[in-house]
Order: C-alpha cells, then structure tokens, then sequence
C-alpha cells in the first residue's frame, strides 16, 4: 500500500511538487479497518481550499482598495480586517470542503462589510450537487433515500442532506416554480419559439407530459418560456399555456414556431398569436415518415428526405419534394401523406436567414435540453405530485439553461422582428411589400 504525504524538508525531490511517495506498513487486526481517507481526493481538497482562500481574499483585497480612502478624524483607516469568521464547511461533488470567510470592521460607522460573492453567507452547497438533487428524484429516488444514494458519491460527508433538509429543498423549488409561472412578461419579445411536449415514464401518470417552450430573444439569448404540465399534447393543454403567457404580458407571438405535428399546439398557437409562421421539425417528420415504410427502405429514403431540406433553395427543395413524391407515392402511400400534408410549414425555413436554418429546420433546443428526463426504461412505483415533479423539471431546465449557447446570427435578428423580408435565407433588395408582408 502506498500513501502520498506532505514533504516537511525544503529542497526535497519528488514527482509529484511538495509531496513523496513512502511505504506504508500496516499491522494485521482483528478488527475493521480504519477508514483510510482517499489520498487523491484529500489532495483535491486541498487544493480547493486554498484556490478559494486565494479567491475569497482576492475579494477583500478589493474591497479595501474601493474602501482606502475612507479615513479617521486622525488619519487611520476606516475599513480594516478584523479576523474571520467561523469555519464552515461547503459540501461539493469531492465532499466537504472547509473554508472560512474574512471579516471587516468599520471604524466609521457607516455599515461598510464584507460578503463573498463566492461564498455568500448561507451557501451549503456546492451548485453541482444542487443540480443532482432533482435528477435524483426524476429517476425514481425517494425522498429517504437520498443519503444512500449521496454518501457513495460524497462519502460520508453527505450526512447533512438528511430527508428534512430534501423535503425543505423541494419545498423551496416549488415555491420558485410557481412564482416563475407567476412572472411579468410584458418587458418580453421572443424571434422564435420551439415547442416540444416531453414524456417522461418516471413520477408521472402516462397521460400526462410536460409542455416546454423555449424562446430566443432579439439578442439571441435562449430562454425558458414555459414548463407545465398537460394532458398528453391536447389543444386545450397548449391553450392554457398560451392564454397564461398572454395573460402575463407577451402579447406578441414570436415570428416563427417550431414542434413536431402536435395538433393541440398549432390549433392553440392560431387561436392566440394567429401570426406566427408555423415550422415542422424535420427530424420528428423524418422519423414519422419512416415509420411507415420497411426498414430496408429506411435508409435510401431518408438520404432522399435530407436532399430536400438541405436544398440551398426553396425551389430546389420543392423539386426534391416531388422527386420523393413520385418515387415513393405508389408503393407507400401512407408515408408520402404523412409527408406532404405539411409540406408548406416544412420549407417555412427558407423565409428566414440562411445562418438561422440550422436552428429553426428541428425542435433540437427542447430534444437536448430535456434529453435526462425524456423517456426513461422504467417507470416507478411512488410517483411523485404534481408540483414537485414540475418543480425539479424546473430545477433541471434552469441549470440546462446557463449552459446555452446564443443563436448564430443573432445580429439578423433584429431585421426579422422588424418584418425585412428574406427569400432563400438571403435578405431581398427591394423591400417594397414589407409592410405586406
């Protein structure tokens, strides 16, 4: 057995800087072993601690330069140190972390003191085991048996997330997502939506899903616009989600919506923002389509499909369209219908910025986003309420959601909201019909 140990003496050789490699020798026992702490992780550790000391004291060293020339009737200093505060320790994915917070005394009186932003004062947490606390629950890990599942991850240091401190966790995330629901969209205005109902086997009735907008801003920032619960994709489902977006302040749809051939979404987006332009997701009308032919066929048929919405032009697409029309229609009528009963929202793209089409052509935002919840192998027995379940839904969403990357081309889109009119995703000279349009 070896064991990495600090080097006490300067000048010491080793491969690993500051440390050395010695032997250690262990005296059989009768008894259990002790717990030898993980060298490595203690190793990590340490280097955690004192990355954030470095940080945290980064901070103060700020903190007092802003705060330098505030001074005394008698020339000192009004903002000094004055010690730490107690030791706390931050539980993070490699475990207990301890780390201890500097204080400031202000001499002037003016209430002058010092908050971490890397280490707020109530932080307990470290926000990677937050994220994992809801991804838990969607897998069927009930409330009690979180410290289980935690402690082979964090070891023994998970004790603090005992099944109170869950219960009050999930408490808090609920109240969060209701008070989301509630927000003020009237400052809004989102270019594209994508629209996707997701299934998930796990702590919901099978007659239930989840209906998720995603939006883009004139910024081309990616944003949550919705997470609610429905009756399978029914219209009055999406009605309601709508109607409560509208009724919160967005009164302008965005310019172009893209989901699969939900019916429930498209009747109700009619209904509420009549003139948004309606784009099918290629990849659910490819999948579709190739559901009603013989896998042998599969994959000539869907090179065919890929010539048609990868045709630089909406003329080309077209006669790619009928060339699949013509070459499929007799023998596999029922998958030519399922094709070209959509076939004007399928080539919507075209109307829009050639950069874009990699964007709007699939629902792919909502796909990728909900990809850890979608579909899960088994369901379980204690399916959770409603609210919580929607709840640590919204919990994943909003840590999926800082990781988005803008729209490429996001300049573009300020000229799509103002109504310029592009053809072949290239912006048309002669802007004449643009009030038309």
């Amino acid at each position: 057995k070896w064991r990495i140990l600090p080097i006490g003496l300067a000048g010491s050789q080793s491969t690993l800087e500051g440390y050395a490699m010695k032997k250690c020798t262990a005296s059989s026992s009768s008894g259990p072993e002790a717990t030898v702490p993980d060298p490595l992780t203690e190793l990590l550790r340490k280097g955690a601690r004192d990355l954030i000391a470095k940080a945290v004291e980064a901070e103060l060293e700020a903190l007092l330069e802003d705060c330098s020339s505030l001074r005394l009737e008698d020339g000192r200093a009004a903002v000094v140190r004055n010690g730490y505060l107690p030791g706390r320790a931050v539980q993070t994915g490699i475990g207990d972390v301890e780390v201890r917070v500097p204080k400031v005394r202000d001499r002037s009186g003016s209430g002058i003191v010092f908050n971490s932003s890397l280490l707020p004062p109530y932080l307990k947490r470290a926000k990677n085991v937050e994220e994992f606390l809801p991804w838990l629950y969607l897998k069927g890990v009930s409330t009690g048996g979180y410290g289980e599942a935690l402690h082979s991850l964090l070891g023994e240091n998970a004790k603090g997330l005992s099944a109170n401190t869950i219960s009050r966790l999930k408490e808090k995330w609920t109240e969060e997502h209701q008070e989301w629901n509630r927000r003020d969209l009237s400052g809004k205005k989102y270019v594209y939506w994508w629209a996707d109902g997701v299934y998930s086997r796990v702590r919901m009735d099978d007659k239930l899903c989840l209906l998720v907008i995603i939006g883009t801003t004139e910024k081309g920032e990616k944003e949550l616009v919705a997470v609610e619960d429905g009756y399978r994709e029914s219209e009055a489902s999406w009605h309601e989600v709508l109607s409560g977006l509208r009724s919160r302040g967005l009164k302008d749809g965005p310019k172009l919506a893209v989901g699969d051939g939900s019916l429930g979404f498209w009747n109700a987006l009619r209904k509420e923002y009549p003139e948004c332009v309606h784009q099918r997701c290629w990849v659910h009308k490819t999948a579709n389509v190739l559901n009603k032919v013989p896998k042998s066929l599969q994959g000539k048929m869907k090179a065919d499909l890929h010539e048609i919405w990868m045709a630089e032009t909406k003329e080309e697409a077209g006669k790619a369209f009928d060339r699949a029309t013509a070459k499929y229609g007799a023998k596999y009528p029922k998958a030519i219908d399922c094709l070209t009963k959509d076939r004007e929202e399928l080539l919507a793209f075209y109307n829009f910025p050639a950069v874009h089409w990699v964007h709007i052509r699939t629902s792919n935002p909502v796909e990728s986003a909900f990809s850890t919840i979608r579909l899960r192998t088994a369901k379980t027995r204690n399916c959770g309420s409603r609210a919580t379940t929607l709840a640590m839904v919204f919990k994943l969403a909003q840590s999926a959601e800082k990781r988005w990357r803008k729209l490429k081309g996001f300049e573009l889109l300020g000229e799509v909201v103002t109504g310029v009119i592009f053809k072949d995703g290239i912006r048309v000279s002669d802007q004449s019909d643009r009030s038309a349009a």
